[in-house]
Formats: structure tokens, C-alpha cells, sequence
């Protein structure tokens, strides 16, 4: 397809102007589509920040989903609520959200595509059918997923403006006496790339609210946690940075377990999330209980 511009497009980012002409394709995935050369400027590769130009030619080329060769599997589901749009699931522990290597079966993705059929967007691509975002594989609780393109764009924009509810809840050590606001930015560490960290160059806006729910004898603390940003890690990252690390995390914690318990990863579960309806354009909110393992180490805690 060419499309060559008018004065109206002029002065105007590439991305943002491919965005208005086709709102059926979220904004990730055209500067996805521009990276690969399948949306070029005058048959040159640019920039997704591109500034257009009077009688630029556009080509774009808008290719068929590509077939999901990830298979369906006959996994449980916690599902908390589902219709035609969305399917709203309390995600377990050890679970991975999408395949990845080293993960491409057991998947909540895998579960999906056997509990939905046909029924989930393609805006991710073929690994990640029907997923608007993640939660670690250690972190419980409940995630929305899309069973169609448009659902997909509404939530993802929702993600985009910080418009959705999510609350967390944690046990981090140490003692908090009172809630507080981390602002940081979070980027890819420098010294590890599979960890992140606060106020790297080229971090990205992270903020978190926390509340203080109760004081663990002095040696944790049970925490609230709402998200205004969504960055990868944003809460394990933001609480060790101010010296309150999630319990059970070995990544941004003490590597030492001194509980005589096994934690299996670090102890937080998405408790809330909140979101105006892709359809009806009501305000939903859906809630996951804390799993028994999560209670069971709040009363051991606190005696």
C-alpha cells in the first residue's frame, strides 16, 4: 500500500501518523513493523520518529498473522471472569505467562489457545496470542488476556496512559513505618542485561505507591503496592532500591534464604486490577485472594 503525504501529515512522526490510519494496529507493534523495514519512507528504512515531509511516499505492507505453532494444552484455569472480549484468569505460581526459550510448553498461552480456540488477538504475534502484559512466572495472581484485535489495542492504550488499576501485595524485608512513593527511572543494568535497575541511561519512568499493611515483628513488612507505570520488574527493582527487597527474591535480594522455608521465587501476587471495558467502556475491577502459601507465611511471620 502507498500512501504519499498532505499538508495535514506534515511536521508529524511516522509512527504516530501510520497509527491514526490503521487503529486497528496498536503503536508497538507499527514500530515494530517500521524496525523491519515493513513500513518504509520513499523505499528507505527510517526511524519510527521520523518527521514526514510533504509528498513523502509511504509504503506499507501489512502482512497475514503468521500461523501460532505454539500447541494447546488441557491446563486449568482459575478463570476469575470471561466473555467475548477478554478473559480475566488468577495466574498460579510457576507458571509462565508466554512461551520463551527454554518455556514453550505449559504456558498460560498454551492454556489459552486450548481454553479459547481461535479466540485471541494476534497484536503480539504468534508466541504471545491474546497477552497485553505479563507478571513473572513467581508472581501470583490475576492478569487480563484478549480474545480479539480490538480489545487488544483499547487495553493496551489504557496500559499506555496509566489509566488501569493494578495493586500488588508483598512482603519485603526490613521494617516500614509509614507509605511512601518511589520515583525512579528502571532500565536494562548495565553490569547484568537479564536484570534491571534504577536511573540507568536511557531508564524509562517508573512509579510506584506503597502502603503499609502490617509490621512483621520488626523484620518484614506486608506491603500495598499500586502501579502508576508498568516497567519490567517495577516493584522488585523499586523496593530494593530503597533497601526493602521482596522476600524470596534472589535476583534483587539476599541470595540467602534464613527461614528454613522454601519460597520459591519472590513473594508477591497481583491482588487488583482495574480497567474500562474494550466494549461497554465500563469501569471493571477484578480481585485474586492471596494463595495459602502467601497467608501461610504472613501468620508465620508474625509471631
Amino acid at each position: 500500500m502507498i500512501i504519499t503525504i498532505d499538508d495535514e501529515n506534515v511536521s508529524k512522526r511516522l509512527d504516530k501518523v501510520v497509527s491514526e490510519m490503521f487503529p486497528d494496529i496498536s503503536r508497538s507493534f507499527i514500530k515494530k513493523m517500521i524496525e523491519e523495514g515493513e513500513i518504509t519512507v520513499n523505499d528507505k528504512k527510517v526511524k519510527a520518529g521520523y518527521s514526514l515531509k510533504k509528498n513523502d511516499e509511504l509504503s506499507v505492507v501489512i502482512k497475514e498473522p503468521e500461523e501460532v505453532n505454539i500447541l494447546p494444552e488441557d491446563i486449568d484455569l482459575d478463570i476469575i471472569y470471561e466473555d467475548d472480549d477478554i478473559i480475566v484468569i488468577n495466574k498460579p505460581k510457576d507458571m509462565v505467562v508466554h512461551p520463551a526459550p527454554g518455556h514453550y510448553s505449559h504456558t498460560l498461552v498454551n492454556a489459552l489457545m486450548f481454553h479459547c480456540k481461535d479466540s485471541l488477538s494476534g497484536i503480539n504475534g504468534e508466541l504471545r496470542p491474546g497477552i497485553v502484559h505479563r507478571i513473572d512466572k513467581d508472581t501470583t495472581g490475576v492478569l487480563v488476556a484478549c480474545k480479539n484485535d480490538n480489545a487488544h489495542k483499547a487495553l493496551s492504550e489504557q496500559l499506555k496512559v496509566h489509566s488501569i488499576t493494578r495493586k500488588y501485595y508483598a512482603i519485603c524485608y526490613g521494617s516500614l513505618k509509614e507509605d511512601g512513593t518511589i520515583e525512579t527511572t528502571i532500565g536494562r543494568s548495565l553490569n547484568d542485561r537479564k536484570k534491571m535497575a534504577v536511573n540507568v541511561k536511557g531508564g524509562r519512568e517508573a512509579i510506584t505507591h506503597y502502603k503499609v499493611l502490617d509490621n512483621l515483628n520488626n523484620r518484614f513488612t506486608y506491603v500495598e503496592c499500586q502501579l502508576e507505570t508498568g516497567r519490567t520488574h517495577q516493584i522488585r527493582v523499586s523496593m530494593a532500591s530503597i533497601g526493602h527487597p521482596i522476600l524470596g527474591d534472589e535476583v534483587y535480594g539476599p541470595k540467602k534464604n534464613t527461614l528454613n522455608v522454601n519460597l520459591q521465587g519472590q513473594v508477591l501476587h497481583a491482588g487488583v486490577l482495574g480497567f474500562i471495558h474494550p466494549r461497554t467502556n465500563e469501569y471493571m475491577e477484578f480481585t485474586a485472594p492471596l494463595p495459602e502459601y502467601f497467608n501461610n507465611l504472613l501468620q508465620r511471620l508474625k509471631k
